[in-house]
């Protein structure tokens, strides 16, 4: 069957995943199947990705997301798709916890940059330990002495986190012994340039002198 009848086209934007945030793909036809695959109308290349992941399709006037069988699942708002689904607009499609993607209705108004506008700055996401910095993961991973240091700065809020602090996260076994302050500094500067490959242009890790460390995320 060939394309929707409705007037203006629905679309799906590409929020998180990938190094393309803000791309954009209309729904202009019947079906159109999301994957791994070269086949597939919206091709998502990660190993975690399923060939064929799910689907996306119009029938009666409203958009359907459906799993294709998928390994890792598919995801709207944070729920398990296990049976087709209507989709809203605004709705979150999560591929595999690795791409999200926003659907905006026909006739909706996309945002002219959903992807810098979803991500400011720096963002975890704990379930899979991945690090986004304004939407782009950082690779390789983190390693989890420099992963505990950046959690435990986000969670922070802006606040001043101790040199103590940083030992009882990332070096909890050697709190007896204790950490040498170059250890912590050496840690810290790794960090700050790790975060570098992405953004040069902002410093995330702010030294406040006799305090600690504090991050300054973008807004």
């Amino acid at each position: 069957m060939g394309t929707t009848d409705t007037t203006e086209t629905a679309m799906l934007i590409l929020q998180r995943g990938g190094n393309e945030a803000g791309r954009r793909w209309l729904l202009d036809k019947q079906n159109l199947t999301i994957g791994r695959a070269d086949d597939c109308d919206i091709v998502l290349p990660d190993r975690l990705v399923s060939r064929h992941h799910a689907r996306v399709y119009w029938i009666e006037g409203h958009y359907y997301v459906e799993d294709l069988g998928s390994k890792n699942g598919t995801h709207v708002n944070g729920q398990e798709v296990t049976e087709p689904r209507m989709l809203e607009d605004g709705d979150e499609i999560q591929i595999a916890l690795r791409f999200k993607l926003a659907f905006v209705d026909a006739g909706a108004t996309a945002p002219l940059s959903f992807g810098e506008l979803e991500e400011p700055g720096l963002r975890l996401e704990h379930a899979t330990r991945q690090v986004f910095v304004r939407g782009r993961e950082l690779t390789p991973p983190l390693s989890v002495a420099q992963y505990r240091l950046l959690d435990l700065l986000i969670s922070a809020q802006g606040g001043v986190v101790t040199r103590e602090e940083v030992v009882r996260a990332v070096w909890p076994e050697a709190m007896e012994e204790g950490v040498s302050e170059q250890a912590i500094d050496a840690l810290v500067r790794r960090l700050r340039e790790r975060i570098a490959e992405l953004d040069p242009d902002h410093q995330y890790i702010v030294t406040v002198r006799g305090h600690g460390f504090r991050l300054e995320n973008r807004e």
